[in-house]
């Protein structure tokens, strides 16, 4: 298969995580992938395939003959997708020779993606570019890391072209979750450092992340018919609603960039009686994201002073950190990259990730493992794509560095 075919096959797999379950992995639908890439891996000659009860996928291409004291490097994607929109039964297409013009995703429901929205594809003017029916995600997020990856595998195993140490691959589930590295055996997985390859536009390399947590707020009311409620109903609804507009109203996303954090409302259920609100929380400064954190803290007491103790019940949970603290003492590794980059005539561009990866955890597990990026665009939504020629050059940049 080539990267092409590869990458349409990987995307042909329902992996959506869920973050309700329970279950190791989140969805069961994982391992089934999980299952056909160490079929694969194996059929190129990866005799150490496998996948482990938790449905992560391992193997080893073993060092170049007299480069074995060369660095172990490790190459890491995900397999599942996110749950933001369908990734079930995806159709995907292949507009050949972009034109530059608006791109009509679905006629019968009228989903056209337009350059008016997204500027970034007259970039493409003239490459291949891969997208869905407006229905579902694409999943390049991160079926095409996986791709790449494998790709590159191929490309080492079927020749001696390509000097190279010790190479582990690893491809986790339940990334979109937050639970990607919760099994991750970094041990036995046995490298100097690793990269994720779980970014988007070709070129980006990330070393920062936000710091990341999760905030529920849940709501105790009083209840009671609406003739007879005066000085009587705690509408939780409403006081929900009072609650989310002490927040700083410039601080959410749609008002923030680059370095600046957020709280962001993700969710609000209930009724009279009982509401709850869920927010994420992110800063890429530990002060500014421990500040965050206490204003939550400050409002619910304030208003629990204000309609009464328990009326507001506040829940904070810690997601993850900046890696930036752990890479900042193996810079090398990023410089790596860098020029690997620069050597296949792709521009780095170095910027800080407005989200997480497994490779935040897994730096503070032990693995620096900055991000690569793996060519793709608008990730999470119908409106998902990746240029062939992205996915082509991502595996060129993989080849540059692993070289011994």
């Amino acid at each position: 298969m080539n990267i092409t075919e590869r990458f349409l096959h990987y995307v042909s797999f329902h992996t959506t995580s869920d973050p309700t379950s329970t279950s190791v992995p989140s969805t069961e639908r994982q391992k089934v992938l999980g299952a056909a890439l160490v079929e694969e891996m194996k059929k190129m000659g990866i005799t150490d395939a496998m996948m482990d009860q938790y449905g992560y996928v391992y193997g080893t291409i073993e060092a170049t003959k007299g480069y074995e004291e060369k660095p172990y490097i490790g190459l890491i994607a995900h397999m599942d997708t996110s749950d933001a929109i369908s990734g079930e039964n995806i159709q995907a297409r292949i507009v050949k020779n972009y034109d530059g013009k608006d791109i009509l995703l679905n006629k019968e429901k009228n989903i056209v993606m337009r350059t008016k929205e997204f500027a970034h594809l007259l970039d493409y003017v003239g490459q291949d570019l891969i997208v869905t029916d407006g229905t579902t995600l694409l999943g390049a997020d991160d079926k095409a890391g996986i791709a790449e990856i494998l790709t590159l595998a191929e490309t080492l195993l079927s020749s001696d072209e390509i000097p190279h140490g010790r190479i582990r691959i690893g491809f986790t589930p339940d990334e979109e979750i937050g639970a990607g590295a919760d099994h991750f055996d970094v041990e036995n997985f046995n490298v100097d450092f690793a990269y994720t390859v779980d970014g988007g536009k070709l070129g980006e390399l990330e070393y920062e992340n936000f710091n990341a947590a999760s905030a529920k707020v849940i709501v105790h009311g009083v209840n009671i018919h609406p003739g007879e409620a005066k000085n009587k109903m705690k509408n939780a609804i409403l006081m929900g609603i009072e609650f989310n507009g002490m927040l700083p109203p410039h601080e959410i996303p749609a008002c923030t960039e680059g370095y600046e954090g957020f709280e962001h409302l993700a969710s609000i259920t209930g009724n009279e009686e009982e509401t709850t609100l869920e927010y994420i929380i992110r800063d890429h400064d530990m002060e500014k994201f421990q500040a965050k954190k206490a204003m939550f803290e400050k409002i619910t007491a304030y208003l629990n002073d204000k309609h009464g103790e328990g009326t507001y019940e506040l829940q904070i949970k810690d997601s993850y950190y900046n890696m930036k603290e752990k890479i900042a003492n193996h810079m090398e590794i990023v410089d790596r990259a860098k020029q690997a980059m620069e050597k296949v005539g792709v521009e780095p561009i170095v910027v800080p990730i407005r989200g997480g990866t497994d490779g935040a955890r897994l730096s503070y597990m032990g693995l620096p493992c900055p991000n690569l990026s793996t060519g793709g665009h608008n990730f999470h939504g119908r409106y998902e794509y990746i240029p062939v020629q992205s996915l082509e050059k991502m595996v060129q940049v993989l080849q540059e560095i692993i070289k011994a």
